[in-house]
């Protein structure tokens, strides 16, 4: 699994873990505002960017296992603590995930956006069920991207660069169709501080998770995010870093 390290003032490690058809580039601007505090790493997911020839399994449990093999090769390499651990979209899953089976290895978590599509209020018509109704994994790639970066920027991607990312549409619909069967992590079992995030003109059912997400943890709390959507990790990198320094720092 691939993964990029930053330099830092403290030994406070700090995992960022991308969604569904992202890669760690996508989480860098997060990773520059916070890795003047804390130890960032950063690392592409199974199956996209770097990682793309690691799987199958793509299900949420396999993920959640690299991150634990991730979290302990650092600990073992460069010692320190618990890591916190943030997650947007998707990753937000494999972050509660973790925090649910290896409590000893996790000091927080920050989950932005978290998609919780087990229930059954969750729409049907979300960027993730949109893309999986197309015809195959690779079409339902390009209508994810389309859908959340517009035609626009996907027309302007080369044809190699949209054939790499077509292909990791296997991973994007396996490890989708696995969240949507059950949840990962249970409520009871999440005891370490829990920050959900969401951005001001994120959708409103992302909104709604989040917003009630804190009610059902220990030790949970909200924090909106100003002008910022779903990519507000990549969009309001300032903002989203801002919070999860001062969240860090409150612990």
């Amino acid at each position: 699994m691939w993964s990029a390290a930053s330099g830092t003032l403290t030994d406070q490690l700090v995992v960022l873990v991308h969604g569904a058809m992202d890669r760690s580039a996508g989480l860098l601007r997060l990773s520059r505002r916070l890795d003047t505090e804390f130890r960032v790493v950063r690392y592409d997911r199974r199956g996209y960017g770097r990682s793309s020839a690691v799987g199958p399994p793509w299900t949420v449990d396999a993920n959640i296992a690299d991150l634990r093999d991730l979290i302990e090769r650092e600990q073992h390499h460069r010692g320190g603590g618990p890591a916190i651990v943030f997650g947007h979209s998707f990753g937000g899953n494999i972050a509660l995930g973790l925090a649910d089976r290896r409590p000893d290895l996790i000091g927080a978590v920050v989950v932005y956006e978290m998609p919780m599509s087990w229930l059954d209020t969750w729409p049907n018509n979300s960027a993730g069920a949109a893309a999986m109704a197309a015809p195959d994994a690779s079409d339902a790639a390009e209508a994810f991207i389309r859908r959340l970066v517009g035609d626009e920027a996907w027309d302007r991607l080369s044809p190699a660069k949209q054939e790499f990312r077509r292909a990791e549409g296997q991973a994007m619909v396996a490890e989708l169709a696995d969240l949507r069967m059950s949840a990962p992590w249970t409520p009871a079992r999440i005891t370490v501080p829990v920050l959900a995030m969401y951005g001001e003109t994120g959708r409103p059912h992302h909104q709604t998770a989040m917003r009630g997400l804190p009610d059902l943890l220990a030790n949970g709390q909200v924090c909106r995010v100003p002008e910022a959507g779903h990519a507000g990790p990549h969009t309001h990198a300032e903002a989203v870093g801002a919070a999860v320094s001062a969240f860090i720092g409150a612990q």
